[in-house]
């Protein structure tokens, strides 16, 4: 019998995160799979990928106004043609879940989180509410989720990145998920460099509205110590005016420059409110770094409190900058252990995810077959 040929679908190929690292590892089992995308910017994207047949429209207008246009995207997964697969795996944030496919088919789903500009989850730019664009937004919205959740009833299995995205997936499209955490390299060191910097806390992120990072360096006006930020995005010329002289943007990292950073600071702060998983905070807790992140979402279920990190709850800027100070105080005072921390996140490695991927698709698809014989 011959193995079943599978396809990816992956909602856009524009930014390396930790929706491409779900790619990539996935890619790893199933090397000889395409890639079905909507946008696809390869100098954006690792080499791993980037070595994969892609299929993406070429479409200039999606290209010059991918924001503005979103509301079409349906329309791009619906006219995918993908009959000559068995098996279509989709990871979606938005648009891959609902790809049209055949009763013989089987289509597993990775959700990394029901789309949050649509159920009112904090999003990357502030500009949907602008009232010059809001009265448009609100229809097009609702329409959207009627799409939305038909399109989440398509795949044959839905998989959820996190308990908080499974509870997600109940409540707005009425089904139940397996949880599969995704995948984190737990045993990667970047360079050490001794460098004599002085101590410094860390950001790893997108700079986006949704991710807070305004709020933090806000916090850090009145904290002496350094705050990096790694990472590029809209928000960059922003937050580069609110910042005082005591936070350094880094720009664009390497994935070992990220680690080594990580490695060398006194700890990571996410305060990404609702976050849907959150795999920076436990790439740096594999680094035995904590963690202060904002009380809520994935992060409940990756950061214990007063042993891998704390929170914050709120979003407040005395409150954090109060938190903050705790947190640096809690780490001069040694009391986080580095070797306790690494331990926590054993259980989110990127072998661990592959294992469990693996045998569920193997496990539906011996069940698709003797269902469908």
């Amino acid at each position: 019998m011959r193995p079943p040929k599978i396809a990816f679908v992956h909602d856009y190929l524009l930014n390396y995160g930790g929706a491409e690292k779900v790619l990539e590892a996935m890619l790893e089992l199933y090397p000889e799979s395409p890639i079905y995308t909507s946008m696809y910017e390869p100098s954006r994207i690792s080499d791993v990928i980037n070595r994969q047949k892609i299929i993406c429209p070429q479409t200039v207008l999606f290209k010059k106004f991918p924001k503005y246009l979103s509301f079409l995207m349906p329309l791009v997964f619906e006219n995918f043609d993908l009959r000559e697969y068995d098996i279509i795996i989709s990871d979606s944030s938005a648009w891959s879940k609902g790809v049209l496919t055949k009763p013989g088919q089987l289509h597993i789903s990775y959700i990394h989180t029901p789309p949050r500009f649509l159920y009112k989850y904090s999003v990357e730019s502030a500009k949907r509410s602008a009232w010059y664009f809001k009265p448009f937004v609100t229809v097009l919205d609702s329409l959207l989720r009627v799409w939305d959740r038909a399109a989440a009833q398509r795949p044959n299995y839905l998989i959820a990145n996190s308990e908080e995205v499974r509870s997600r997936i109940k409540k707005f499209y009425g089904r139940d998920a397996q949880v599969i955490y995704p995948p984190v390299e737990i045993n990667v060191d970047g360079p050490h460099e001794d460098k004599n910097t002085k101590p410094y806390f860390l950001i790893v992120s997108r700079l986006a509205a949704y991710k807070n990072i305004d709020l933090v360096i806000e916090a850090f006006k009145n904290i002496p110590t350094e705050l990096w930020i790694a990472g590029t995005g809209r928000e960059e010329e922003r937050l580069k005016e609110l910042a005082g002289p005591n936070v350094k943007f880094l720009g664009k990292v390497s994935e070992s420059e990220k680690h080594s950073l990580m490695e060398e600071s006194l700890g990571i702060i996410n305060a990404v409110k609702d976050e849907d998983f959150g795999i920076v905070p436990v790439e740096a807790m594999a680094h035995g770094k904590p963690v202060l992140a904002h009380k809520s979402g994935g992060h409940l279920e990756t950061v214990t409190e007063g042993v891998s990190g704390m929170f914050f709850e709120g979003e407040n800027v005395e409150e954090l900058e109060t938190k903050i100070k705790e947190f640096e105080q809690a780490i001069l005072n040694k009391k986080f252990d580095s070797e306790t921390i690494k331990n926590s996140v054993s259980k989110f490695s990127k072998q661990r995810f592959q294992s469990e991927m693996k045998a569920f698709i193997e496990e539906k698809w011996a069940e698709h077959q003797k269902e469908n014989a």
